[in-house]
């Protein structure tokens, strides 16, 4: 381990924090390291391992796939890619075309150029995006500035499309920046993500529906984290009865493997023409093969149903662990399998809670310095979630221990 850690700092740029476990391997919802301990994994590569580790499923569509090609250049027609694209639409939007990337924030970066050119062919006097304090939308140039997060957009340079930043749950905010300032556009996650996971009311995104209409604005909704099946619909937004002009999309889309994209509704799907937009690897024939299964493991095998029942146990379980421990835990928020857990402590202290955690053979996420993060596979079962509540629970005291000494 300690060999691996040091090869890492003298071979690769630091732009992580590193968790002292090298892995040589995964099965079901465990991740195993280079000297055979066994781990719990409760945030799935960040929301991307969404059906675990060598699903069967997965490594009978990797296998069949590769034996065809891995990649082709985007001057043919790749028939997997479009029967996923359909799939994702019939259970979306109904009527929509769909632009694949490599990754959210690719898909972000594609919806800033659709903006752009929408802008333009309609001679639309508004500019600028209305995005919320706390968001996350990406870390490539364009889309940094729309991530609401000091630490993440830091001094880096801006884009010309103006950002307008408003705090969420507030629509007479929201309205109030609508008439000053005349976006074409509002950005939101349903369930704000590295933003500590704060799931919007469905009274808030219905208002925010109804503002877009009033004033002509697209209304776009951010699921790479939550889409995909994470709350147990296809994509969070539907939970609200709300119907987006843009739904961008990544992390699990791929099957393990880079994918994202945006889904748009008929108000835009005309506006891009040959060579406004495009990527070398996308639509991967691999990850779109992948992707079509993950949809078909969801939807057609009842997964995304049997999942989210699931994650009310989990919830059950984490929300008498705070009711029990108040001091400790303010606060347990979720929307399915998204879980974030306040903890009264100072980041170093969660750190440290992480890394007792991963001692015992559990792996947790950490975002918006107290927050502990979960984004299990969807397929942990009870006996896992279990394993990981007694874990979590002999670690709280030990914890408060801790602090009380500092």
């Amino acid at each position: 381990m300690t060999s691996w850690f040091r090869l890492d700092k003298e071979y690769l740029m630091s732009t992580y924090r590193r968790m002292p476990v090298a892995i040589k391997k995964g099965e079901g919802c465990k991740l195993y390291d280079v000297n055979g301990k066994e781990y719990l994994d409760l945030f799935s590569g960040v929301g991307v391992n969404i059906l675990g580790y060598n699903h069967p499923n997965i490594v009978k569509a990797t296998h069949e796939q590769v034996e065809k090609f891995l990649h082709l250049p985007f001057h043919f027609l790749n028939p997997v890619a479009i029967e996923y694209a359909k799939k994702l639409v019939d259970y979306s939007l109904k009527d929509g075309k769909v632009y694949f990337t490599n990754s959210g924030a690719e898909a972000t970066e594609a919806t800033l150029k659709l903006i752009h050119k929408y802008r333009y062919i309609t001679g639309q006097k508004r500019d600028g995006v209305i995005v919320l304090k706390e968001s996350f939308h990406g870390r490539t140039l364009g889309a940094l500035h729309f991530t609401r997060q000091e630490s993440v957009y830091q001094d880096f340079p801006h884009t010309s499309i103006p950002v307008y930043e408003v705090e969420r749950e507030n629509l007479k905010e929201l309205e109030r920046a609508i008439l000053k300032e005349n976006p074409i556009a509002i950005m939101l996650e349903p369930i704000l993500g590295s933003g500590g996971i704060y799931p919007l009311s469905g009274e808030y995104l219905k208002g925010v529906e109804e503002l877009c209409k009033q004033y002509n604005m697209l209304f776009i909704v951010d699921e790479v984290q939550s889409g995909i099946g994470r709350t147990g619909k296809l994509f969070a937004y539907q939970h609200f009865g709300i119907t987006p002009d843009i739904i961008q999309f990544g992390k699990g889309a791929g099957g393990g493997t880079p994918l994202g994209g945006i889904i748009v509704g008929s108000r835009l799907y005309d506006t891009f023409s040959p060579g406004d937009h495009g990527t070398t690897f996308a639509h991967s024939p691999i990850g779109t093969a992948l992707g079509l299964t993950v949809l078909n493991t969801l939807i057609d095998e009842g997964l995304m149903h049997s999942s989210y029942e699931m994650s009310l146990y989990l919830n059950e379980k984490l929300q008498k662990i705070q009711e029990d421990n108040p001091s400790f835990i303010g606060e347990v928020r979720h929307c399915g399998m998204m879980f974030g857990i306040s903890i009264h402590e100072t980041y170093k202290n969660v750190e440290k809670l992480q890394l007792e955690l991963l001692n015992k053979g559990m792996l947790v996420d950490l975002t918006n310095g107290n927050t502990i993060r979960l984004l299990p596979p969807y397929i942990i079962t009870r006996t896992e979630i279990d394993e990981f509540i007694n874990q979590f629970i002999s670690c709280i005291p030990k914890s408060v221990a801790l602090t009380s000494r500092m």
